[in-house]
C-alpha cells in the first residue's frame, strides 16, 4: 500500500465520523491559534516598543546624577556647556539640560496634575516634539525669562476641553501666571509614561521661579546627542572624561549614569522576546493536551477497527502497511487541525489588533511567516507522535485474534 491510497482510506475512515474527528482536531486547533495569537501579539508589542524608542533616535545618551558614589555631584550648566565644547566632547552633536518636576496647572474653573519639564531650545533638536500649533521656546524666551509655555493634549484638553486654538490662553502654574504659546502634537502613551501630560516651560525661569528650593545651576538631567549612531560609544566615553574631570569630590569613582536609546533598545527587545516565547510555550501546552486526545482517539479506532485489521492482515497486508494507515489518519487530524487553527489565531490576531486601534493603544499583532511554519510542523510532528503508539499497537495485532475479536 503507497501513500496516496493510505490518505484516501485515512481521509473515507474520517470522514465516517465527522463529529468525533471535528472534537479530536478541536484540541490542536486551540493549541495552534493560541500559539500564532500570542506570537503575534508579542511580535506587534516588540514591534511598537522599538518604534517608539527609535522615534526619539538611536544615538541619544541621557545622563543622570548617581552611578557608584555615595555623594555624588549634582549635574550643572558648566558641566552643560563643558559637554556642548566640540574640543572636549568631539563625538557629541547636541546638549540639551532640562529640570523636571510634578506641577498643578490650572484654569479658573478646572485644574490638573502634570509633568513640569524646563527646556532650552536645544531640546526641540534631541526631542522628538513637534507642535500642532504655535511656536517653539526660543533663545529669546530663555535669555528674557519669559514666562510662557507649552501644552501636551491631554493637559490642553483638561483645562479648556480642546486641544486647538489654545495659543494666547493664560494659564496658572504652581500659582504663576504663564502665556501659551503652542500646543504639542499628541503623541499616545509609551513605554516611558505619556508624552501628552506635561507642559514644557523655559529651564532658566523654571529654575528662577517654579523651582526655588534647588541650586539655580543644577538640571536633573541632560540629554546628550551624539553625531551618529556610529559614534554613541564615542559620545559616552566624550562625556564620561568630562564628568569625571569637572566631579573631583568622588574621585575614583563615577558620580553619574549614562544611558542610551540603543541600550533601552536592545533591553526591549530582549524582553519582548522572553514574554513572546514564555507565552507561546504556555500557548504550546494545549497542543499536548490535543496531541493526548488524537492518541485517546485513535485507541478506539484501533479497537473499533479489529476485525478489519484482522482481515487486511490475512489477505496479505504487512505490518508497515497497518502502521501507514493508522499514521496518515492521525496526521491529517493533527495537520488539518492545524492549518484550522493557523487561520483562527489570524483571525484572533486580527481582532485584537482591531480593539488595540479603537481603544487609541499603538499595538499591531504581526503573524510573522515563521509562526505559521513552525506550527504547522508542530502540529504534524504532534500527530505522528501521539499516532505511533495505536499505529505500533494495530500493526502488532495477529491476524487469527483480531478475527476472532467481537
Amino acid at each position: 500500500m503507497n501513500l496516496g491510497q493510505s490518505t484516501l482510506e485515512a481521509l473515507e475512515s474520517l470522514a465516517i465520523n465527522k463529529v468525533r474527528s471535528g472534537l479530536t482536531m478541536l484540541g490542536i486547533i486551540i493549541g495552534v491559534a493560541a500559539v500564532i495569537a500570542m506570537l503575534a501579539i508579542g511580535a506587534g508589542a516588540q514591534s511598537a516598543i522599538t518604534s517608539q524608542i527609535e522615534s526619539i533616535g538611536t544615538n541619544l545618551l541621557y545622563v543622570t546624577s548617581g552611578g557608584e558614589a555615595s555623594d555624588p555631584e549634582p549635574l550643572t550648566l558648566e558641566d552643560v556647556q563643558a559637554l556642548a565644547d566640540a574640543r572636549l566632547a568631539p563625538a557629541v552633536a547636541q546638549v540639551a539640560p532640562i529640570v523636571r518636576s510634578q506641577a498643578t496647572v490650572s484654569v479658573p474653573g478646572e485644574s490638573t496634575n502634570s509633568t513640569l519639564i524646563g527646556i532650552t531650545p536645544d531640546y526641540f533638536m534631541v526631542q522628538n516634539a513637534p507642535l500642532s500649533e504655535g511656536q517653539l521656546i526660543s533663545a529669546y524666551h530663555l535669555e528674557n525669562y519669559a514666562a510662557v509655555a507649552l501644552l501636551g493634549t491631554e493637559v490642553a484638553d483638561a483645562l479648556f476641553g480642546r486641544t486647538s486654538g489654545l495659543v494666547g490662553e493664560k494659564v496658572r502654574i504652581q500659582g504663576q501666571i504663564f502665556k501659551v504659546i503652542g500646543l504639542l502634537e499628541e503623541q499616545g502613551g509609551t513605554s516611558f509614561g505619556s508624552a501628552d501630560n506635561q507642559v514644557l516651560v523655559p529651564l532658566s525661569l523654571a529654575q528662577l521661579r517654579l523651582l526655588r528650593g534647588e541650586a539655580y545651576d543644577q538640571v536633573d538631567m541632560i540629554y546628550v546627542q551624539a553625531r551618529s549612531s556610529e559614534q554613541v560609544q564615542a559620545a559616552i566615553d566624550d562625556v564620561s572624561q568630562v564628568l569625571r574631570a569637572r566631579h573631583r569630590r568622588n574621585l575614583g569613582e563615577d558620580d553619574f549614569d549614562i544611558l542610551s536609546t540603543q541600550a533601552f533598545l536592545e533591553t526591549a527587545s530582549a524582553i519582548t522576546a522572553t514574554l513572546t516565547l514564555f507565552l507561546g510555550g504556555i500557548a504550546s501546552v494545549s497542543l499536548l493536551v490535543g496531541g493526548i486526545g488524537i492518541m485517546n482517539i485513535m485507541l478506539v479506532t484501533v479497537s473499533e477497527r479489529t476485525r478489519e485489521i484482522g482481515l487486511r492482515k490475512a489477505v496479505g497486508a504487512r505490518k508497515r502497511d497497518i502502521r501507514l494507515q493508522f499514521l496518515v489518519e492521525s496526521s491529517l487530524l493533527s495537520l488539518s487541525g492545524g492549518l484550522i487553527g493557523i487561520l483562527v489565531g489570524w483571525g484572533i490576531s486580527a481582532l485584537v489588533g482591531q480593539l488595540a486601534t479603537a481603544s487609541g493603544t499603538n499595538l499591531n499583532p504581526v503573524v510573522e511567516l515563521d509562526a505559521v511554519l513552525i506550527a504547522t510542523l508542530f502540529s504534524a510532528a504532534v500527530g505522528l507522535f501521539f499516532g505511533l503508539y495505536p499505529a505500533n499497537r494495530a500493526a502488532g495485532l495477529q491476524p487469527v485474534e483480531a478475527l476472532r475479536f467481537e
